[in-house]
């Protein structure tokens, strides 16, 4: 399973989670647990305050392609999304990335090219 976003340790349980401005932390899962509440189908959520968590952490995914660092934004059958986090524009433009912004640079890789895929908590 590819992560890029907040995770959250309540109660001894993980959830995907997401700090909002009023400071409160909503937590999510996908099936019906107690206090949740069913915003649409196969999605629930929680609102609680930051001292009940145990841990708040971000997480992504990453990985290397052809022999550079990279973290997976998405993904799609085979093959993955995957962004260049080098900061070096000719090693970008070597692989044949694609500019998405200013030292954005991103391409599809198959999946069976990708090297260490793991996760960072940060």
């Amino acid at each position: 399973m590819i992560r890029d976003g907040y995770v959250a340790m309540w109660r001894g349980a993980e959830y995907e989670a997401s700090p909002h401005a009023d400071g409160e932390i909503r937590l999510y899962t996908t099936q019906p647990a107690d206090g949740f509440v069913e915003i649409r189908q196969g999605r629930h959520r929680r609102v609680v305050p930051p001292a009940e968590l145990e841990q708040l952490r971000y997480v992504r995914t990453a990985c290397r392609w052809r022999g550079e660092r990279f973290v997976v934004v998405g993904e799609h059958e085979t093959w993955l999304r995957v962004e260049y986090t080098g900061g070096r524009g000719p090693v970008a433009e070597r692989l044949g990335l694609d500019r998405i912004d200013h030292g954005v640079w991103q391409t599809w890789a198959p999946r069976a090219e990708v090297e260490d895929l793991h996760e960072e908590f940060i």
